[in-house]
């Protein structure tokens, strides 16, 4: 029973860091196709999320199985509760890839409006946060997690600014408008993605050290 678990297990490592690659490509060429108003690329991130979907599918009917078929328990057990909220995260980090593509599309068929230099650094900032949970998560990092949880206070504070730009750049230029509230939205995803790195995170937590702190931020221990 036990070598079947350790296969099982070693099976869903793979296929999650597999769902993460395809996640992490999906961010990458979104904010691309919006930052080069390439609407090609923004549409092979559109049909790419089918395969993001069918990873999703996989990996919780497998984590199902493997509840199932070896009744896991302890830290095999955690691992497995682990693994499937943080690939529900993923899947939703991948729908708001599409989303953000998708306004890619709308904004390469209007004026140019400029990018504020923050809208940038929130785009590599939240993907940095993805790729340090996921980091966290491969090595059973408590406090590489704990790290990127206390980046998402900084994540919130770029958006609220790039907000306030872009409403009194609208304000300023009625004509600008229609651009402005795409990338509104855009900037609405993205910190929804690093919403979704520090809930990865917080499942890190309890991965390692068997604490549910999420929506208790009293627990997140200084010493992390």
């Amino acid at each position: 029973m036990a070598k079947h678990l350790a296969r099982d297990l070693d099976r869903l490592q793979k296929l999650i860091l597999g769902m993460a690659r395809l996640v992490d490509e999906a961010v990458g060429r979104a904010t691309q196709a919006l930052q080069t108003r390439d609407a090609n690329i923004a549409r092979e991130v559109l049909i790419a999320d089918a395969d993001i979907d069918e990873h999703e599918n996989q990996i919780q009917d497998e984590c199902l199985k493997i509840l199932a078929l070896n009744q896991p328990v302890a830290g095999d057990l955690r691992r497995i509760a682990a693994v499937f909220a943080i690939t529900t995260d993923l899947e939703r980090i991948g729908d708001l890839a599409v989303d953000i593509s998708e306004r890619a599309i709308a904004l390469s068929e209007v004026s140019e409006f400029p990018i504020p230099d923050k809208f940038l650094r929130l785009t590599d900032f939240v993907t940095s946060m993805v790729r340090q949970a996921l980091e966290a998560f491969v090595n059973s990092d408590s406090r590489l997690a704990a790290r990127v949880i206390r980046l998402d206070d900084e994540a919130d504070r770029l958006h609220a600014e790039i907000i306030a730009e872009l409403i009194a750049a609208m304000k300023a230029d009625p004509a600008r408008v229609e651009a402005g509230v795409s990338l509104f939205s855009v900037t609405r995803h993205l910190e929804r993605i690093g919403d979704h790195a520090t809930n990865i995170a917080e499942d890190v937590v309890y991965l390692v050290e068997g604490e549910i702190i999420r929506h208790r931020p009293e627990l997140l221990k200084t010493d992390r």
